[in-house]
């Protein structure tokens, strides 16, 4: 009886593939034309054709939905529903297609490698939310596929980089402790991810995401920039009638000019019958490299300023990164190469020439390995005080599908006069578990639940419920038990670790193993600031001083020597004893006086 496999499937917004590991190689399961499928389905009828059959038939090129053509449905996830032609579909359903018809093309490959699927490790964009990464869930669930795990896009690549290396010892010990970058630039999404190796151990400090300047949004720039100069040049204006399959084909053409440009300088784009009711209806323009680098500039820029404006957040200079590893098809374009090689250096950068398949391929590795996802850092509650309590620690294992991780909290309010318990989640940017109180964290969310403002310290109990679920999102739900005030937060913005084999995972065990520079806790542009009223024991030294004052005066005697912040702050709050103004008020010069 043959074996089933947990492979790794990349299913991407434009080109989506399943690869396996057999004999320690890779093996991808590409289409006829010996690429990855085209993430494109089309409804006719009672017919449904995906891949590149489909994107053959569309009637005109863009993302989301167009006639009866699906182009990128991976987009419409977290929709409720769309429709086609008129036919309400659940995008759900749509992504089930798609799935299954890549599951069915893997199995029946002639190279026969793959007997079964019983599992796939499932790569995302790292700015997934939590309700698309659900409904992604629920479609593998009904094209019969279980997914195992999710894992990060960039990280998957990084994991495919250092498990296809001959000589895997040596390059691990070349990189150990030391920061790579991955510039993952696809059709789809911009993802980046900022990760140190430690002890075998790839670590996630910092990541970032956008869907706003992916391949496919740039195509479409290029092609409409292009058909406004023609138009300019013939001297037609934009009313000018179009075939109705004519911009697919321009799309096509703009899509090939960018790939021949990454190594000639010019490329002929010519669409046969374009325009209608004009003497001349064909389309030719010669497309130079300078031009399309004068075109794309502003979406090159927007893309390539997130890896500064990333560097700069985790406190890194370009000169820190020991590797950064670009993959995606906008990774080949030069004007990309040029900027990434000014940065960092032509011997740092490593554009791999499987930009196509080392996600799937990493992907793939992660299933064979059968490694778990671990926390890369605390998610804390901030306290009170300024301190800071460890909700889930860094280390922990992440669930694997069907399983959460979870704990709950019982706290109080130490401060209940303006009516709100004010929570708010936070993460050191210190991966590991040892984690100093003066470094600095980044709050991921505030959470707020009503209380009884005229209660005292303490009198108002609170309870939050913390749990991290099989699709990595974490779920924060506050309530207060008095007032009953209820308030919920979802978060998926969270890093990871991923142990290579022979990895010894010593990164959790001990700050001098991961390498950081001690951080002020002080806030950067753009933090929130939040000043915490939530206490996890009852501890007047947590109460404001002028507060604890009104209803316990008999705890500011001298002689019982009390916290002198606390004592500060009811001073602060008093009246001159002389002329009877606020302490902090600038005509009291009392002070002076004495």
């Amino acid at each position: 009886m043959s074996e089933s496999s947990v492979v790794g499937f990349d299913f991407g917004t434009t080109n989506s593939l399943i690869s396996l590991i057999k004999g320690g190689r890779a093996i991808n399961f590409l289409d006829a034309q010996g690429l990855p499928v085209p993430s494109v389905v089309c409804y006719e009828g009672a017919q449904t054709i995906v891949g590149r059959a489909a994107k053959e038939r569309l009637a005109e090129a863009g993302l989301g939905i167009k006639g009866n053509v699906v182009r990128s449905p991976k987009v419409l996830l977290g929709r409720d529903s769309t429709f086609i032609e008129g036919v309400e579909r659940n995008p759900i359903d749509i992504v089930r297609d798609v799935v299954e018809y890549i599951v069915r093309e893997a199995l029946g490959s002639r190279s026969r490698e793959l007997d079964g699927i019983s599992g796939a490790v499932v790569t995302i964009p790292v700015n997934m939310d939590g309700r698309r990464r659900a409904a992604l869930r629920d479609a593998f669930r009904l094209a019969g596929l279980r997914i195992v795990q999710f894992v990060h896009e960039p990280l998957a690549a990084l994991y495919g980089f250092f498990r296809s290396q001959n000589d895997r010892a040596a390059t691990l010990r070349h990189y150990d402790r030391k920061l790579m970058l991955v510039f993952d630039w696809g059709g789809g999404t911009l993802d980046l991810t900022l990760c140190r190796l430690i002890d075998g151990m790839l670590v996630q400090i910092r990541n970032d995401g956008t869907d706003e300047v992916g391949g496919d949004t740039f195509d479409e720039y290029l092609r409409n920039e292009i058909v406004r100069r023609v138009l300019e040049r013939r001297g037609l204006d934009e009313t000018t009638r179009i075939q109705p399959d004519a911009l697919a084909r321009l799309l096509h053409h703009c899509e090939r000019a960018k790939i021949d440009l990454s190594e000639r300088t010019s490329a002929l784009i010519y669409v046969g019958s374009f325009f209608r009711g004009i003497g001349d209806e064909d389309l030719d323009y010669t497309l130079t490299r300078e031009e399309l680098e004068e075109i794309s500039s502003p979406l090159l820029n927007k893309g390539l300023n997130r890896i500064t404006k990333l560097l700069d957040s985790a406190d890194v200079a370009p000169a820190q990164v020991a590797v950064c590893l670009a993959t995606g098809g906008m990774a080949n374009m030069p004007a990309i190469k040029s900027r990434l090689h000014e940065w960092f250096g032509a011997q740092r950068v490593e554009i791999s020439d499987r930009s196509g398949t080392l996600i799937a391929e990493g992907a793939a590795w992660i299933a064979h390995d059968r490694a778990r996802l671990h926390l890369a850092k605390h998610v804390e509650l901030l306290l009170a005080r300024h301190s800071y309590m460890p909700m889930i620690k860094a280390g922990t294992a992440m669930p694997t599908e069907g399983h959460v991780c979870k704990d709950q909290f019982h706290l109080y309010c130490a401060d209940p006069r303006d009516g709100f318990a004010k929570f708010q989640l936070c993460s050191p940017v210190v991966p590991g578990t040892q984690v100093l109180a003066n470094d600095r964290r980044n709050p991921l969310d505030n959470l707020m639940v009503k209380v009884d403002k005229q209660s005292r310290p303490f009198r108002e109990r609170l309870e939050l419920d913390i749990q991290i679920d099989d699709n990595l999102i974490l779920h924060a739900q506050a309530r207060s038990l008095n007032e009953r005030s209820l308030d919920q937060k979802e978060i998926h913005d969270l890093e990871f670790g991923l142990a290579l084999p022979g990895g010894q995972s010593a990164w959790a065990k001990g700050r001098e193993v991961i390498g950081a520079d001690a951080q002020s806790a002080g806030h950067q542009s753009g933090d929130l600031a939040l000043r915490s009223n939530i206490g996890d024991r009852v501890d007047p030294t947590l109460i404001p001083g002028e507060l604890l004052y009104s209803y316990h005066p008999a705890y500011f005697d001298v002689r019982l020597n009390p916290p002198k912040i606390q004592d500060e702050e009811r001073l602060y709050y008093e009246p001159c004893a002389l002329c009877g103004r606020a302490s902090n008020d600038p005509l009291c010069c009392c002070s002076s006086l004495l």
